[in-house]
């Protein structure tokens, strides 16, 4: 097991490679209440937990981003309420990055801050989404506009939920691994390139420095810059159409599958504005394209997804920004790009 330790607004760790029920059970001892929310689809994988001294309850929400919505939130606080809980119990959140980002805002949002645990189940929410505080739920206006920065207690990586995954949720959660490697640890891509999903999922030992090194890069990131004045945007490289794309796909898109669509737009537009060399834009094609991830989208879909990158939580009055790469592993931001340029790039990725 590799624990790695997290400093922001508390202090905490990530124990890559556990076993998440032994863990669990340690971190129960003392609790009084416990609520696991999980998704309807995962409630029989989870199973019934060993109670000890704790009264464990189970709350069961939509799966994905049907279940980041403000009427479920409404009904985990009216459960939470109508079981008493204080403020020495604890959420438990089971599941993928939805799941772990609704149950941390649930947390964030009762009593003005209840501790709350994250036990990923999929490799995003392993790699990003239950890692570094972020919490949210979605408006109608667009994804995570509802939220609050509040991390976990502690985060509990078990890969043996990596077996549940299809070939597909594999892959989209490789998404954001790939990310990691361009903004900040090249080593990453060495290990990936050249590689499809079947071949990595047969070798345990990679799929593991991949989490270990993807969750080492974000936990440096946050512990640096907690509430994203800057440094932690580079963790959204590709997110700024990718969110957009996600959502004019309501969803119907893995959340990976549409920051590949992302990176891939972004390394055409620094391309085009010479910021970015054949090479690299080329490496990011080729490694998306052989794990099986998206690299286009609709062209019509162009009007809607501008109007909808105007709403993404680094536009700055009516200034988009977008992360960019100085070089593998460096990041800056490119600032208000001409309309030209972002149809010209869009070009390259729609069909």
């Amino acid at each position: 097991m590799k624990t790695i330790h997290v400093v922001s607004d508390r202090e905490y760790d990530v124990m890559v490679g556990c076993h998440w029920r032994d863990e669990l059970s340690k971190a129960l001892q003392g609790r009084d209440k416990a609520a696991v929310i999980v998704s309807s689809l995962m409630r029989e994988q989870v199973g019934q937990l060993p109670s000890l001294d704790c009264e464990i309850f189970y709350f069961e929400v939509p799966d994905g981003e049907a279940g980041k919505s403000t009427k479920v939130l409404l009904q985990i606080w009216d459960w939470l309420g109508a079981s008493g809980f204080t403020r020495s119990d604890v959420i438990i959140g089971v599941g993928g990055g939805a799941v772990t980002d609704l149950a941390g805002y649930a947390a964030a949002s009762w009593l003005r801050g209840i501790d709350w645990i994250a036990i990923p189940t999929t490799v995003a929410g392993m790699v990003d989404a239950a890692i570094g505080g972020k919490t949210a739920i979605n408006s109608e206006y667009g994804k995570n506009l509802i939220g609050a920065f509040y991390s976990p207690t502690s985060v509990l990586i078990d890969p043996l939920w990596l077996q549940t995954l299809s070939d597909r949720d594999f892959a989209a959660g490789l998404a954001e691994v790939v990310k990691t490697g361009f903004i900040a640890d090249a080593k990453i891509l060495e290990l990936i390139e050249g590689k499809d999903v079947s071949t990595l999922r047969k070798s345990e030992e990679i799929v593991s420095e991949l989490i270990v090194r993807s969750v080492q890069v974000k936990a440096a990131v946050v512990s640096e810059d907690f509430k994203e004045s800057f440094a932690r945007e580079a963790l959204n490289y590709g997110h700024t159409l990718g969110h957009a794309i996600e959502r004019d796909s309501k969803y119907q898109l893995r959340h990976g599958e549409c920051v590949s669509i992302g990176m891939i737009f972004m390394a055409h537009l620094q391309y085009n504005l010479g910021m970015m060399t054949s090479i690299v834009r080329d490496q990011h094609v080729s490694i998306l394209k052989s794990l099986g991830l998206p690299i286009s989208y609709r062209r019509d879909a162009w009007p809607t997804l501008l109007g909808a990158m105007s709403l993404d939580k680094k536009t700055r009055g009516s200034a988009l920004r977008f992360v960019t790469l100085d070089g593998l592993g460096s990041t800056s931001r490119l600032e208000n790009p001409s309309a030209d340029d972002l149809y010209n790039a869009y070009l390259e990725v729609s069909s």
